[in-house]
């Protein structure tokens, strides 16, 4: 059985990419709700819907668990997917929460995310900074160069010298690490919740014994609710050269 993944958009490829790397073995479906992109502004009640719609899609092609690889969703939906689906779910915002307390000296722990990541209460911590500008800019191939920095100085600013440790609290995020790594300075610990559920999901399938015996990469299967040249120009972005079939579907209510 294969292991679901989905999100709002195409940025929950690094949580596929992650996850790769780890278990590399594994059949993966990914499906990115393009045509409702982003939820990051949106009520938690819509989130909710889109989150469970995303779901249900996942299930009828028979995926064994389910990875929430959006921040917004994890932190809005969470919860609700928890209590409503009957196979488990993996969402992005506890396993990094646990690598930032791990590793935090003295709990100096900060967020950079969505608004609506940020609003929602998910991320029990001090310091919060909503990012809105972070994922047009990294969309749009404004990964590095002045116009980034400027932004990441307005974004990042209040937060210098008060953390010393920084989960990036969307997918995006980590296509930038080395240009927040650069702003907010090197004493700084940097938390990538892609990287942390991967290890959760590979520690959990590995102790229940899900894991594919298959001794050869897994099948991949990428799913969009909407396909635009623009999507398909990000892709590389996201995976590189991973992805060799993109299908557009309809999720049906």
């Amino acid at each position: 059985m294969p292991v679901g993944v989905f999100d709002s958009g195409l940025g929950g490829l690094t949580v596929v990419k992650e996850i790769i790397n780890v278990l590399p073995n594994e059949d993966i479906i990914y499906l990115g709700d393009t045509a409702r992109v982003p939820y990051g502004t949106r009520s938690k009640i819509a989130v909710i819907r889109f989150s469970l719609e995303d779901a249900k899609f996942l299930i009828k092609k028979k995926v064994k668990v389910v990875v929430v690889a959006c921040n917004t969703a994890s932190a809005l939906a969470g919860k609700e997917l928890k209590k409503k689906l009957k196979i488990p779910v993996f969402e992005v915002v506890t396993p990094a929460l646990k690598e930032a307390k791990k590793i935090s000296k003295k709990g100096k722990i900060g967020v950079i995310g969505t608004r609506g990541t940020v609003q929602s209460g998910a991320y029990k911590v001090s310091h919060l900074q909503a990012c809105p500008l972070l994922v047009p800019f990294i969309e749009e191939g404004e990964t590095d160069g002045k116009a980034i920095e400027i932004v990441l100085k307005s974004y990042l600013s209040p937060l210098k010298g008060k953390i010393d440790t920084l989960i990036m609290g969307c997918t995006h995020y980590p296509i930038i690490e080395k240009p927040i790594g650069k702003e907010i300075g090197k004493k700084v610990k940097l938390i990538n919740p892609a990287k942390c559920v991967a290890n959760e999901l590979k520690e959990y399938l590995t102790r229940k014994k899900l894991l594919n015996p298959k001794k050869k990469p897994g099948r991949k299967e990428y799913y969009v609710t909407d396909l635009t040249t623009h999507f398909k120009n990000i892709l590389t972005l996201f995976l590189g050269d991973r992805i060799s079939v993109l299908r557009k579907i309809s999720l049906k209510r």
